[in-house]
């Protein structure tokens, strides 16, 4: 049986995969490191868990050993465009927490998962079905913290033999928690102001495709990449995953047919709609479905209803 921590457990991901990982190991296997709130409800009752500050890699040190950890799931990081707003931030967050974890990995021969991202590729890189290997060269902190991330994870494995793997996450779009200055943002919060019953401003401009994956998929390749057989993984860090790639209009007609009238109008993000513009339309995600099995659940429409359903139980 694994004995899980997860370094930055409260934020989008780890809120929903701590509950995740606890329902297939067990509530006492998984350890929610936490640092700063808002917590989620009943988070402390929820199971054991540890104060971490990532930066203090003696925190995260203490926790492995006191817990006999083997596996971190390390998903701390400052998001797109916040890290735009504040780069020394960004950059110390997304590589600091990453070298503490892998340095507590090797001491302790543990497992790493670190999500990347599609900020992770840049302008020059090819827009629709974009492969697994390909020029990435992002021009946002966010991105270069990714790219250095999925290099120096590599690197760990070859040097010392780290099991450090990861997935290429897209926008994702969930129910529960609501994610922080992230360039996808608007695909969770249109959901939000319609069951709300307001209008919606869209800051990214039609015809701005993006990949996009509703939680419980992201939770699946959280979870199965680290499932998967090492021995049948030519890549490691980082694997393309894909759902369902669309554009505001896309996701608004989605709604519309809920919600007829459901209103968004436009207000454009700069900065945000300059990120976008740098990253793929759509990913090729044929290496993780051939090395380990990946297969996404939701679409567009299988989305939407089931956001509308939670949401509706959640804020009416």
């Amino acid at each position: 049986m694994k004995k899980i921590l997860i370094v930055g457990s409260t934020g989008q991901i780890g809120s929903e995969l701590s509950i995740r990982l606890r329902s297939i190991y067990g509530r006492d296997n998984v350890v929610c490191g936490f640092y700063t709130p808002p917590y989620p409800d009943g988070f402390f009752d929820a199971g054991p868990t540890a104060e971490i500050n990532a930066l203090h890699i003696e925190q995260i040190a203490e926790a492995v050993k006191k817990n006999k950890i083997d596996t971190i799931y390390n998903l701390v990081a400052i998001l797109s465009a916040t890290a735009e707003k504040h780069p020394k931030l960004g950059w110390d967050v997304g590589i600091g927490s990453l070298m503490n974890c892998l340095d507590v990995a090797k001491e302790y021969n543990c497992a790493v998962f670190t999500p990347s991202s599609i900020g992770a590729f840049g302008p020059n890189t090819p827009k629709d079905q974009t492969p697994q290997d390909t020029v990435q060269r992002p021009n946002t902190v966010y991105g270069i913290t990714k790219v250095l991330g999925e290099l120096v994870s590599d690197y760990y494995y070859e040097r010392w033999k780290v099991d450090a793997r990861s997935v290429r996450f897209p926008g994702i779009i969930s129910s529960m928690t609501l994610p922080g200055g992230g360039t996808t943002d608007y695909a969770v919060d249109i959901y939000y102001k319609a069951v709300q019953g307001e209008d919606f401003i869209c800051p990214l401009q039609a015809g701005t495709f993006m990949d996009m994956m509703y939680m419980p998929d992201a939770l699946d390749a959280a979870i199965n990449i680290m499932e998967a057989n090492p021995d049948k993984l030519v890549h490691r860090n980082s694997f393309n995953v894909a759902s369902m790639s669309f554009d505001p209009e896309m996701i608004y007609k989605s709604i519309k047919k809920q919600y007829p009238d459901f209103r968004m109008t436009y207000a454009i993000d700069p900065l945000k709609q300059s990120i976008a513009n740098s990253w793929p339309n759509c990913l090729d995600d044929s290496c993780a479905r051939e090395e380990w099995g990946w297969r996404p659940n939701f679409d567009l429409e299988r989305t939407t209803k089931d956001m509308i359903e939670q949401l509706k139980i959640k804020l009416l």
